[in-house]
């Protein structure tokens, strides 16, 4: 849970960059003329954005679940005195928006037309050209997305705990749950800063004499970029076990089948239920999908109609 979690946190920042990066290189190649495709120096500028804009999105993201934590400690509590039975059917909602989120993620492409895309691609290019466009803005906007995403994490995060000690004082129950907020958002953050960060160290380090350091230093560089790649790609994949994992746990019919597949695979138990929880979660995401495309298209073609 706690990996699938940091991968889904990671896959959000990561996806920040990329958009934030596209911005700014952008124009810097129409400010400075940079017209080339050269790879160095291309590398030089997405490390230039990426040593003045890593750190602020992710601390942006972390002040973020310091305040969802802020609202959700207190928030189960409440919830856990007078409302017991309203936390599975919470999560599970939270756990249906993660499946289709990651559904949305995959189909986008096949979603909209080549036309469609063509026009965000030129809104974005656009938007970079614009002397008037505030990039912190753009950024800001973005950031919001990832810390919806670490609300719901957070908040399955906090029924866990909150289950631990069900039992214990009313007292401890605040001291557990607030010290399992702030610890999981120091590591979880610190270590997501310093995965984004990676890149840098590798700059460090080919710039510093001694072939050893410069041979990890280039070899830092070159992994990088593959490295938030694949974790993107991971992040997707957590986002339909997370999701498909709490949906599982939530619905009767459904609740059995990951035990079922994992003790069809004997030794490999693990894996089962890890293929079990990301199936719910793709057919999850699908369906979800679905159903709020449908509602779209009922609310275009409504609206058209009042229209006419």
């Amino acid at each position: 849970m706690a990996a699938s979690s940091l991968l889904l946190l990671i896959d959000d920042i990561a996806t920040i960059m990329d958009d934030v990066a596209t911005l700014s290189k952008l124009a810097a190649k129409q400010t400075s003329g940079v017209l080339g495709d050269d790879l160095a120096l291309n590398a030089q500028q997405v490390s230039g954005v990426a040593a003045e804009r890593e750190l602020p999105v992710v601390w942006a993201v972390a002040k973020g679940s310091f305040k969802n934590k802020a609202i959700l400690v207190p928030a189960a509590l409440a919830i856990s005195a007078w409302a017991p039975w309203a936390v599975t059917p919470l999560l599970m909602v939270g756990g249906a928006f993660l499946c289709f989120e990651g559904f949305e993620k995959i189909a986008h492409k096949y979603l909209h037309s080549a036309e469609e895309l063509s026009q965000q691609h030129a809104a974005l290019k656009a938007a970079a050209l614009d002397p008037q466009q505030d990039l912190l803005a753009f950024e800001a906007d973005k950031v919001r997305g990832a810390v919806r995403t670490d609300f719901i994490l957070s908040a399955e995060i906090i029924a866990i705990t909150l289950g631990t000690v069900a039992a214990s004082s009313f007292t401890t129950q605040v001291l557990v749950l607030s010290g399992i907020a702030i610890v999981m958002t120091v590591g979880v953050y610190g270590l997501v800063a310093g995965i984004v960060k990676l890149d840098d160290a590798g700059l460090y380090l080919s710039r510093r004499p001694g072939q050893a350091s410069q041979a990890i230093g280039r070899m830092l560089l070159a992994a990088a970029p593959w490295l938030m790649k694949a974790l993107a790609i991971a992040g997707t994949a957590a986002m339909f076990l997370v999701g498909g994992g709490i949906l599982a746990h939530g619905l009767p019919f459904l609740h059995g089948l990951p035990a079922l597949l994992g003790a069809a695979l004997g030794p490999l138990q693990w894996l089962g239920e890890l293929l079990s929880n990301g199936l719910i979660g793709v057919v999850a995401g699908a369906l979800t999908l679905a159903g709020v495309s449908g509602v779209q298209r009922l609310r275009r073609g409504f609206g058209g109609g009042k229209a006419a």
